[in-house]
């Protein structure tokens, strides 16, 4: 099969190669889908850069690609819930990537039914940010009616989708963007927009009871302080905690990530509100969730721009350079 790999970690000039792959393995739970669309992410281009290199150890060559929307071919003898012709969607689970390629296998509790109302563009726009923003609002946070809740970077893939379910859930929404888009943003629900290149959100937010934080450590620092007592801030782009490698089940990197969280985790008791790292996790069950969302016309997936396949090395390069306006999709089929 066809597929954009990773040879090397490197920060620059490391674009992925074009290559003949084997098929992958279908082994007793796994589904075999042939892949329609990709989603391309940021955290493609952290593993490409080997930024994951040490909390995930990938053999390369590695087939790059964390979101896929496709049709399954086969499965393998201990499936139940899905069968040849199925259209699907998932987050492959993290040791299991590689979405930029003409097929992938997946396993059973990673995959889901695709919403039926998006096309196989839209739904690759889906599973990492759509989990994502799950996991924080839903899963760790428990949004409630009545809170406010800070959605950094509004704009971005992870923040289109948790302003809307955050919205969903009965929040006042807040959110940073630029000028140029302010009505995306309100028109997905956010409340309160502020332009991060005129205002400062520390001199308009107060008594938050969730941010979740996708920005820099001078911006996660600024947001500890927009939070209430008791509040939380939910962060996806670090620093790790020592909770993350429990997680990972590699206890061993817990001092480390220790060091590297300490500053925050600090900060936050000072403060007397909470911190949590964020590394989404695949989960089928949530992706139902999802679906019926979408279905039901709560939620609506943003899409900048489809990229054909053999232009996999130029998607990346968009969204590196952090102009996208939800996401950009890679179309396989």
């Amino acid at each position: 099969m066809r597929g954009f790999v990773v040879d090397r970690y490197a920060k620059s000039g490391n674009e992925l190669r074009a290559a003949e792959m084997p098929e992958p393995e279908v082994r007793e739970h796994d589904v075999l889908i042939r892949i329609h669309a990709a989603g391309v992410n940021v955290l493609d281009s952290k593993i490409r850069n080997g930024e994951f290199k040490l909390i995930l150890p990938y053999r390369l060559p590695l087939v790059l690609g964390n979101d896929v929307a496709g049709v399954v071919v086969r499965t393998g003898s201990g499936v139940r819930n899905f069968k040849p012709g199925d259209e699907v969607y998932a987050r492959p689970g993290k040791d299991r990537i590689g979405t930029f390629a003409e097929f992938i296998s997946v396993a059973e509790p990673d995959l889901a039914l695709k919403p039926t109302r998006l096309t196989m563009e839209e739904a690759a726009a889906v599973p990492l940010v759509g989990l994502t923003a799950w996991q924080a609002l839903v899963e760790i946070a428990g949004v409630r009616a009545g809170q406010k809740v800070f959605v950094q970077a509004g704009s971005g893939g992870v923040g289109t989708f948790a302003i809307q379910l955050a919205k969903h859930l009965g929040a006042t929404v807040a959110t940073t963007t630029s000028a140029a888009n302010t009505d995306l943003v309100k028109s997905l629900g956010a409340d309160v927009v502020i332009d991060y290149r005129a205002d400062d959100f520390e001199t308009v937010l107060h008594d938050y009871d969730l941010v979740l934080h996708s920005q820099d450590n001078a911006t996660l620092e600024k947001s500890l302080r927009v939070l209430k007592p008791g509040g939380l801030l939910i962060s996806i782009s670090g620093p790790p905690d020592p909770a993350f490698a429990r997680e990972l089940g590699k206890p061993m990197l817990a001092p480390v990530m220790r060091v590297l969280s300490r500053r925050v985790r600090k900060a936050a008791t000072s403060r007397e509100v909470g911190y949590r790292f964020l590394f989404m996790r695949a989960n089928g069950d949530q992706l139902r969730e999802i679906a019926s969302l979408i279905d039901s016309g709560v939620i609506s997936p943003v899409l900048d721009r489809v990229f054909p396949f053999e232009k996999t090395n130029e998607a990346m390069a968009y969204v590196d350079a952090g102009r996208a306006k939800g996401k950009v999709v890679v179309k396989v089929q």
